[in-house]
């Protein structure tokens, strides 16, 4: 597939201006403009050559050789790469320019695209975190008594192997692996750290004469192991990706070589990315035992998220990467590293600006993944019309972390449409809420998620799109939240009222039954985002609309059930500013006059209180309740009926007295 593994090469190089872009029109199937490609770019090309791979090898090597070379093919990289081996010098940097652009029925007028796509490519990738796992090759086999054992003798010239059976017929008398009998109850972990619990647990006893004989079954069997290699015909034991977990069909047996020799490598030393970040500190999962947010949990089906007391907690040895839990998380405290938000906004922006100043008026953005996504674009250049000429093709690690703050981010640099092609393998619910959302907040803009597995459908879906025309684009700074909001505005403006958004949506406002509250402040003390606060001089809540994340916690909060929440979106700057929401007259202290408290909850305590409850009986005691803190304290300590009470202090005498009384 020559369209494959085009990205992230030219970028991870930190290729600049003064790099030379290697230029082939592939046997004259494609035009490029080797002038206009220059001035877009500020890149200096070679000329157009039409056979660098075979008859002009020679000029490549001319070209290679000097250095800061990009080679704008990607079906011969091996090519060019054994040559640079040959040549001594470092392997060149590949772009993709022939299936994305130049293979199209408008491919003549596909200049700003490439040049989009060239500048794209320039960009510096940031460095990602890894993690080190280590796997000591212990393997776990499991599937039917034929299939498993056949796997073990293979792997385990290179393994510690033991194989798991539901039963058996008869005990092999080689020792060369570890034979179990039981059912897994169990599995958790990723490679290098399995955890697996068994019951009905029968071992092979090692000693005695005759066929090998098996223990007596226990239940609650434990044991660890590096990997697992599945030949069972059931379903997986997990429901996403989970590394070091191999699965294939014990009826298909190309399908169970193919898994004995992956699981034959996974043994040493591997890297892992952090796919996510985690801040602890603006996780708005819980606060006080009050569930709020569980977004990110209910998404990940890998199941590599879970609570741990005010937030939740990531585990990188599983995460399989799929960006759910980023998409979703209303306040950031989760973001998708691979890459960052930051990273791809600028991808974005950079395909935007570079195409408009290329020439081109309204670009289209079309999100795709590396294997199916770009298959389905190489099939279409080979075989039916290619990409529009107005269609930039953009590659992400997960399609699912490509959420409604992305798409709108898109729409604010100035594409006038969005289309996210789904694989097979990605997750619906995800990317389809973020649609909704996204759609909602922009006003029913050309965003769509095309579910389709033919080239051909993706060609006329692409080609008979109308879209309106484009708008002033921002440039998008900020978080996930502020970005949404800054593209709204570019997109739609600022509406006379809040847009309504969908239940569930990270944005909104608190409704207040001003009826039922009494000003508790339960729900200011819990907020986890300081959306909602008090005022220290008057008994009043306050709310700022911009940094509510719709999480419930203050609707669980509240003992009087006074409070509800209201998903929209306020584009006016009246959301980031602190309101009045309600308020109440304070009560003035009838010792001291200074307010406090609340006037009516004051008097509705003094009302049921007062005279009635045993602690209030005489009127001195009633007086407590409305008294402030400071005159409640001195009158506690006056009355007489008060134990803790001190005698009188007594007077003071001066040596005026005492002359005085000699005097007398």
């Amino acid at each position: 597939m020559s369209g494959e593994c085009f990205e992230y090469g030219l970028r991870s190089k930190g290729v600049g201006l003064s790099t030379t872009l290697i230029l082939c029109d592939c046997s004259g199937s494609m035009a490029l403009d080797a002038a206009g490609l220059s001035k877009a770019t500020g890149m200096a090309c070679s000329r157009v050559h039409s056979a660098l791979c075979t008859r002009e090898l020679g000029d490549a090597a001319r070209l290679l050789k000097n250095g800061d070379a990009v080679v704008a093919c990607q079906q011969e990289r091996r090519i060019f790469e054994e040559l640079a081996e040959e040549l001594e010098i470092a392997p060149p940097v590949f772009v993709d320019l022939r299936d994305r652009a130049g293979w199209s029925a408008e491919g003549r007028k596909a200049k700003a695209k490439m040049a989009a796509l060239l500048a794209d490519a320039a960009l510096p990738t940031p460095a990602v975190k890894l993690f080190d796992i280590e796997s000591q090759g212990q393997c776990l086999i499991l599937g039917p008594e034929k299939v498993a054992l056949a796997a073990a003798e293979q792997l385990s010239e290179v393994l510690s192997v033991t194989v798991l059976l539901e039963r058996v017929d008869e005990v092999p008398l080689g020792r060369d692996f570890d034979l179990v009998v039981g059912r897994l109850r169990q599995v958790s972990g990723g490679l290098g750290q399995f955890d697996v619990r068994i019951d009905a647990l029968q071992m092979v006893v090692p000693g005695g004469r005759g066929a090998p004989q098996l223990g007596a079954p226990r239940d609650g069997g434990h044991t660890e192991c590096d990997l697992i290699l599945d030949l069972r015909d059931a379903p997986a034991l997990f429901h996403h990706k989970r590394d070091g977990y191999l699965r294939a069909d014990p009826r298909h047996p190309g399908s169970v070589s193919k898994a004995v020799f992956e699981a034959s490598q996974l043994i040493g030393g591997f890297d892992k990315p952090f796919y996510v970040a985690f801040d602890p500190y603006i996780c708005a999962h819980s606060r006080a035992e009050i569930t709020g947010c569980s977004n990110c949990i209910d998404a990940c089906e890998s199941g590599a998220i879970r609570s741990d007391g005010d937030h939740v907690v990531v585990d990188p040895l599983v995460c399989a990467g799929c960006g759910d839990c980023a998409s979703l998380c209303p306040s950031g405290a989760i973001s998708y590293e691979v890459p960052s938000f930051a990273y791809l906004l600028q991808r974005i922006e950079t395909l935007a600006h570079t195409y408009r100043e290329a020439g081109g008026k309204a670009p289209r953005l079309l999100v795709h993944e590396s294997e199916f996504g770009a298959e389905m674009i190489a099939l279409l250049a080979r075989f039916g019309q290619g990409l529009p000429a107005d269609v930039i093709p953009l590659q992400v690690e997960s399609l699912s972390s490509f959420g409604h703050a992305e798409m709108m981010a898109a729409l604010g640099c100035g594409f006038v449409a969005v289309d996210v092609l789904l694989s097979p393998k990605t997750g619906r619910d995800t990317l389809e809420k973020a649609l909704a959302l996204a759609l909602a907040i922009s006003d029913n803009a050309a965003i769509r998620l095309l579910d389709l597995n033919d080239p051909d459908a993706l060609g006329e879906a692409l080609f008979g799109r109308k879209t309106d025309k484009p708008h002033a684009p921002v440039l998008p700074i900020g978080n996930r939240r502020q970005v949404t909001r800054l593209a709204a505005k570019a997109v739609r403006g600022v509406p006379d009222a809040p847009v309504p958004l969908p239940e569930g949506a990270p944005y909104g406002t608190v409704v207040v039954d001003q009826n039922a509250c009494t000003l508790c402040l339960s729900c200011v003390s819990l907020c986890p985002s300081g959306a909602l606060g008090d005022n220290e001089d008057k008994p009043q809540l306050r709310f700022q609309e911009d940094a509510c994340l719709q999480c419930g916690i203050c609707t669980h909060a509240c003992p009087e059930n006074a409070i509800s929440l209201k998903p929209q979106l306020d584009l006016s700057d009246a959301a980031l500013a602190q309101r009045v929401i309600y308020e109440e007259e304070p009560f003035a202290c009838i010792s001291c006059g200074a307010p406090f408290g609340v006037k009516s909850s004051i008097e509705r305590i003094v009302a049921q209180l007062a005279g009635k409850h045993p602690m209030f009986i005489n009127s001195d005691n009633g007086k407590l309740i409305q008294m402030c803190e400071k005159c409640r304290i001195e009158a506690q300590f006056s009355v007489d009926s008060n134990p803790f009470k001190a005698a009188d202090k007594p007077i003071t005498r001066t040596t005026e007295d005492y002359l005085k009384r000699r005097d007398q």
